[in-house]
């Protein structure tokens, strides 16, 4: 009776031991295994990051075979204790560069290996490829401490220290609070064999504690008392019953709600935890790739600076060398080289500033009805020259009435390009036609089609890229590489679209789309009174020229072009309020005005002549460095009669000069015959 007795205690001991066991073995083992998951995870993944930034760093140094900058890349690793070794291989597997901890006895492979990670002997070892825009440049290998055993050692010696830790102090735990637990029932117990023994059922079991268990002695001595009145009692028994069923009921739904609340929150947790690591994936591969791109970029614009860059100087030198006398010819062919390369140089850095103008969102667009036969019939007119040279027939469409939404200025850069472009990769003897329909409703559509060679499936994939020229690079004829990235940012600016369909052996049509619109009304009165026009100089007297302009090299170089016209003559002035002074007392015909000036700038001086009657006939031609559209727009604005940009083309300079002589012609006849 008393081993049955005191077996309860017993098991319940035994229960709380077993489940405390296995609660520990599971969580420990599960911690265990988790924690060196997640050290062989990120060792793994900190070494690759680390052999990639090596790569990434040591690019250069392998291209242009510096070991030292390499070597001084590798001293980094010595801000990581555990990487006990690296070394970078060239393309050729030579050793390169390499790298051992201090206090460390290792050796570095003579040559690479596979790429991948290998384990031995507590070492983790890796070797990674170097790769840049697909070429292989060299081999990164890292050498590390790979403590998995040791860890594992560890963990095993603190579970076991932790197991027998939790399992005594549950034992010594248990120990008295069994009592509590047991005791209770072994009264209720001892008071039901009694029951039996005697068949008193006045015996009542006496509750002990606040719980379940008194519960329990309650309804015992509730179950005596309906022995003793089963009618009475049999009613008010069952009713409690059902009471207490119900309750339980109740508390059972609330615990499985709050359950389901619980696994919801942790739920959206998750998903919220998830999509921000997939954002932050997806941050570090753009920043990956932009960095890739802007290596790139920067790249292939230093190779593109420096080209014409070495023909300049180079042939410069030999002009101004004594070592290497040279023939009047020689000195001409050399000039020429000198010229071509500086104003490829100059076209470079205007699309360079285009394209970062555009892609920082700093481009600034007029958008408003513009007239595509002004606009087709003005580029005819710039690029005949060119076609002519070649025998490249030119054919534009008759009656192209439209108009379409645009920024004139920037409009006249997209078609000059296509059409340049149209006739620099021509074969000699072809033709570009010139088209514009509407597409759709409200679109209209310009295309320009040439019969040169036409491009293959891949090349037309990777158009609009860059200083990529489609293998042109080493051809005769010359660019950049980043005039169509320019004309297809300044498309989608203006809200059209640009295309392209080609045909090996065939040709090209290359093709933009813009949204049409109706002209605007024209706000100028054709019976407005002019205003009176200036007398000339006498017949035959040279027409005299007021230069503005602070810079002594840019004057002396006008002074020469000027002194080969005897028909003009030239006087200069250093800053805008002389300048001002000169035009009103000398009343040149044509003044030619710097921007950047000191004390008034050419703006604000061109305001004030064209205030000032004595001088708001005289037509001022800007002629500066600012060579921004804006910068352009602004000027026109502000009431220059032509903008001239710096370096100064001198066919267009005696250009600008020739037609604004003609106009003042033109303007003297008017005002002779309306006398």
């Amino acid at each position: 009776m008393i081993a049955r007795r005191r077996s309860l205690p017993q098991k319940l001991l035994g229960v709380v031991m077993l489940v405390t066991l296995v609660a520990l073995l599971v969580s420990l083992g599960t911690i265990i295994a988790y924690d060196l998951r997640a050290y062989h995870q990120s060792l793994s993944s900190d070494m690759t990051t680390q052999a990639e930034l090596l790569g990434h760093m040591s690019a250069p140094a392998l291209t242009f075979d510096d070991p030292r900058l390499a070597k001084e890349n590798l001293a980094l690793l010595r801000l990581r204790p555990k990487v006990n070794a690296g070394a970078i291989y060239n393309a050729r597997g030579q050793l390169f560069a390499t790298y051992v901890a201090p206090g460390v006895d290792v050796s570095v492979p003579a040559a690479p290996q596979a790429e991948g990670v290998a384990f031995e002997d507590g070492k983790m070892m890796l070797f990674r490829r170097i790769r840049d825009n697909g070429e292989l440049l060299g081999t990164v290998y890292l050498q590390s401490d790979y403590e998995l055993l040791g860890r594992f050692g560890d963990y095993m010696l603190i579970a076991i220290i932790a197991t027998f830790l939790a399992m005594g102090i549950a034992y010594l735990l248990m120990r008295p609070l069994n009592k509590v637990v047991t005791q209770p029932v072994l009264a209720i117990a001892d008071v039901a064999r009694e029951v039996m023994a005697t068949g008193d059922y006045s015996r009542r079991a006496q509750g002990t504690s606040n719980d379940e268990v008194a519960e329990l002695a309650d309804a015992f001595n509730k179950m005596l008392g309906e022995i003793e009145s089963r009618t009475r009692e049999l009613e008010t028994s069952n009713s409690e019953i059902a009471r207490e069923a119900e309750q339980r009921s109740k508390a059972q739904q609330e615990v499985m709600r709050l359950n389901e609340e619980l696994e919801q929150r942790v739920h959206e947790r998750t998903l919220q935890l998830e999509q921000a690591n997939s954002e932050l994936a997806m941050a570090m591969q753009e920043a990956k790739s932009a960095n890739q791109a802007k290596s790139a970029f920067l790249s292939s614009m230093s190779h593109e600076l420096r080209t014409p860059l070495n023909a300049i100087l180079g042939f410069a030198q030999i002009l101004t060398s004594e070592k290497l006398p040279s023939t009047l010819a020689q000195k001409r062919e050399f000039a020429n080289h000198i010229l071509k390369s500086g104003r490829h140089l100059l076209t470079l850095i205007n699309e360079i500033l285009d394209l970062a103008k555009i892609e920082s969102g700093a481009v600034a667009l007029s958008l408003e009805p513009v007239a595509l036969n002004e606009i087709l019939h003005e580029c005819e007119g710039m690029v005949a020259p060119l076609a002519s040279a070649r025998g490249i027939r030119l054919l534009f469409p008759e009656g192209c009435m439209s108009h379409v939404t645009a920024d004139r200025t920037r409009l006249k850069q997209i078609v000059l390009n296509l059409l340049s472009n149209a006739i620099k990769y021509n074969r000699d003897g072809g033709a570009v036609v010139v088209d514009c329909s509407p597409s759709g409703t409200s679109l209209l559509r310009v295309s320009v089609q040439d019969t040169g060679m036409g491009l293959k499936p891949e090349q037309v994939k990777q158009l609009f890229q860059p200083f990529n020229r489609l293998g042109q690079e080493s051809g005769a004829e010359e660019g950049t590489g980043i005039g169509l990235v320019v004309t297809k940012r300044l498309v989608e600016l203006m809200g059209g679209t640009i295309g392209v369909t080609s045909s090996q052996g065939v040709g090209s049509m290359f093709w933009i789309e813009l949204e049409s619109t109706e002209p605007t009304p024209s706000r100028i009165d054709p019976n407005a009174e002019r205003p009176p026009q200036h007398q000339r100089h006498a017949e035959g007297e040279p027409a005299m020229i007021l230069y503005v302009e602070d810079n002594p090299a840019n004057l002396k170089l006008v002074e020469e072009i000027i002194s080969f016209r005897p028909d003009l003559k030239l006087i200069s002035a250093p800053d805008g309020h002389l300048g001002i002074e000169l035009a009103r007392a000398h009343q040149p015909d044509i003044i030619l005005m710097d921007i950047n000036l000191p004390g008034l700038n050419g703006i604000d001086a061109v305001k004030l002549l064209a205030s000032d009657p004595r001088t708001a006939h005289i037509p001022v031609i800007a002629l500066t460095a600012n060579a921004m559209p804006r910068d352009v727009e602004k000027g026109l604005a502000a009431g220059f009669f032509r903008y001239l940009i710096k370096p100064i083309n001198i066919d267009e300079f005696t250009e600008a000069i020739n037609s604004t002589m003609a106009f003042l012609a033109r303007r003297e006849e008017e005002g002779s015959t309306s006398k």
